[in-house]
């Protein structure tokens, strides 16, 4: 028996194990994080709130009803203490998902570790700061790209000289899949994105050429694993010669240490499903050994969804099952103890070789454009082409779904019980606006407007941003603060949509639809789709849009991130026969019954829809408040960190005759992708 255990493979170690969390507060969330650090947890992974990530204190007008709903809020200094509070940072590997403050969050990170006396050269982690898939895709953006692109090579800058175990940049994929990405796109776009930040590192003249290779080590990827096991397997060695390729070819990176692509994963929350969620546990599973059986192309870093995302935040509970799928490959398999099972497979060779050279080829296509900054519009478009025909192609069964287009038969499931997921009190938005007050009050204003000042002035003259963000943490600075200092300077950005790139190809039921309302005395109805509040996950709408106008529908939308008082001057101007609101961020027991009560006011009677994932519990209380019917994003697309579960609302029949009105004097624009000063109150009109 001796014998036998020291004939028995050397075991590699294991990955890093996360479990991407944070919700209500930081005292709640660093209580989360500890207890899941208590169960094996290897690193943290750090989820914020939408207020915080998109650069709004709680009590400003567009933080309503979006306080430690999908995330943590971290406001300031204080904040950022309570968060890791025993959590030694000079010991921790931290993840933040961050992108449009990045800078701000690092910056509160290295004043509370030089607070405990921990050097930043001692610091390991990363912030994902990646902002052009926050444009693609998820829509936590703020500044216009060449800003934007700036704050990212000042980090990296910064964290060369002075936080070198810190990744700067997590160049992530996981999003670009998400919004619909084919594993060619999901390569190429990622990939584009880290040569146009590395191209401007070295441009910048920050970093000398000598550390250049350090730089391109620290670049670190955070990826998707999609259902489709062996496409995501050859997708992540693909990734792996390309980046290879990359660093040794454009940037001479003699090091192969350095040139390894190294990379997080985040597997598959696209495919994750509200019907039989149940399934969600095999999918996971499944998606996990995508990205750890293959020891060439192994993840550094694990993260699982959780089985119930697709309803709602997860327990605690939920978090730890995901957790012990982990611990279970890596301790009581025997994965870890042999080399690549895949090298010499002609199926897998072949397959990565495809992948790859398509993958270089769009990746050209996309340098051509002038690189992925300046191709946002036409990359935008490309995945909402694509994600279309993901759509469509479960609508009409040919891609199977498990429980949504086949095999729906099912038993009550006994994990359907009271209580499977996790609310946020909304008593924690004022509470949190309460304790901001008293911060302002305590601390050092002149120290606070003279950190203000020095940000402004490094941001007009091109200095690096990172030490009067440092030096503004340390003063009492609010995430507010720091970003409406910048916006000032840099202005703010509208995304494009990308709806009007996906070409309408439905048949069937929908092309019924649209030949009968082609017919329609009147015209056609007119649908205004809406997102308010700060939720950026726009996909399940941009479907929405695009199927409306499949049908035949005049389709109104412009994009995320609108007040009430926005939606409803667009309504008064468009007269819609429809209002759909999209919101999957938990907000909408907030902001809906506000924007029924608007509209009402202002004599449009038009029925409104609400669309995202709507708690059972909440059904009854929007119907209260006027709400027409709710409705569901296409199914099989849900997001990450949801707020809210459980079937739709009961659906009322529409008006039998549609309400019309003179539009000859209706004259909507709304420019796509532009910079902003004050939001424009009209959108953009699709064509039927």
């Amino acid at each position: 028996m001796s014998e036998a255990r020291l004939d028995r493979p050397r075991r590699d170690d294991p990955w890093l194990m996360r479990t991407y969390s944070g919700h209500s507060s930081a005292a709640a969330s660093n209580e989360l994080y500890r207890t899941n650090l208590a169960k094996g947890q290897t690193g943290l992974s750090i989820a914020f709130d939408l207020p915080t990530q998109t650069g709004y204190d709680p009590d400003h007008v567009l933080a309503r009803g979006e306080v430690g709903k999908v995330g943590v809020p971290v406001v300031h200094l204080g904040h950022m203490r309570t968060l890791l509070d025993h959590i030694p940072p000079g010991q921790m590997n931290t993840s933040m998902t961050i992108n449009a403050t990045a800078a701000w969050m690092l910056a509160l990170y290295v004043a509370n570790a030089e607070e405990q006396g921990v050097p930043t050269e001692a610091l390991r982690g990363t912030t994902q700061n990646d902002i052009v898939k926050e444009y693609l895709s998820r829509g936590t953006y703020i500044f216009p790209p060449a800003p934007s692109r700036r704050l990212i090579v000042d980090m990296v800058a910064w964290c060369a000289q002075h936080s070198p175990k810190w990744n700067a940049m997590n160049v992530c994929s996981y999003h670009l899949q998400e919004a619909g990405a084919t594993p060619v796109q999901e390569i190429a776009f990622s990939l584009a994105t880290a040569i146009d930040v590395l191209d401007a590192v070295r441009d910048s003249g920050q970093v000398a050429p000598e550390q250049f290779a350090q730089v391109f080590g620290a670049i670190s990827f955070f990826v998707n694993a999609g259902i489709r096991f062996v496409e995501e397997i050859c997708k992540l060695r693909a990734f792996c010669e390309l980046w290879d390729r990359i660093g040794l070819e454009r940037y001479g990176v003699t090091d192969e240490k350095a040139r390894r692509f190294r990379y997080g994963v985040q597997v598959n929350s696209l495919g994750l499903t509200e019907a039989q969620p149940e399934n969600n546990i095999q999918r996971i599973v499944l998606e996990m050994l995508a990205v750890t059986m293959s020891k060439r192309a192994r993840a550094r870093s694990v993260q699982l969804p959780a089985w119930n995302e697709a309803l709602g935040l997860p327990r605690p509970w939920d978090q730890q099952w995901s957790l012990r799928m982990q611990q279970v490959l890596a301790f009581e398999t025997d994965l870890l103890e042999y080399g690549d099972l895949f090298d010499g497979s002609h199926v897998i060779e072949a397959k990565t070789t495809e992948l790859r050279d398509a993958a270089w080829a769009e990746l050209q296509d996309v340098l051509s454009l002038g690189g992925a900054f300046a191709a946002v519009d036409e990359l935008k478009g490309r995945l909402v082409r694509s994600m279309a025909e993901r759509t469509r192609s479960i609508e009409a069964g040919d891609q199977t779904v498990v429980g949504v287009n086949r095999f729906t038969e099912t038993e009550p499931s006994p994990l359907n019980t009271p209580g499977n997921i996790l609310t946020v009190d909304p008593a924690i938005e004022q509470q949190l606006v309460a304790e901001l007050a008293q911060w302002r009050s305590a601390r050092d204003q002149a120290a606070v407007s003279a950190a203000l000042a020095a940000l402004k002035a490094a941001a007009i003259d091109g200095s690096n941003i990172m030490e009067p963000s440092i030096a503004l943490a340390k003063a009492g600075g609010t995430t507010g603060e720091w970003s409406q200092v910048l916006r000032d300077v840099f202005g703010e950005f509208r995304a494009p949509t990308g709806v009007n790139a996906a070409v309408g190809r439905r048949v069937g039921e929908l092309a019924a639809v649209a030949e009968f309302v082609r017919g329609m005395a009147g015209g056609p109805p007119r649908f205004l789709v809406a997102k308010p509040g700060l939720d950026g996950h726009s996909n399940g709408a941009e479907q929405i849009a695009v199927a409306a106008r499949d049908a035949g529908m005049e389709v109104v939308y412009s994009g995320i991130r609108l007040t009430p008082e926005q939606i409803v001057a667009s309504a008064v101007e468009e007269d819609p026969d429809v209002v759909g609101l999209s919101i999957l961020s938990g907000s909408h027991l907030s902001l809906v019954p506000s924007i029924v009560a608007m509209l009402r006011a202002e004599g449009v009677d038009a029925p409104v829809v609400v669309g995202g994932i709507i708690p059972e519990a909440d059904r009854q209380r929007l119907a209260d408040a006027g709400v027409s019917a709710g409705t569901r994003a296409p199914k099989g697309t849900t997001s990450r960190r949801l707020a809210g579960g459980g079937p739709p609302l009961p659906p009322t029949a529409p008006p039998a005759e549609p309400r019309r009105r003179d539009r000859s004097l209706n004259t909507s624009t709304g420019a796509q992708g532009q910079f902003s000063g004050p939001r424009a109150t009209t959108c953009a009109s699709l064509p039927a």
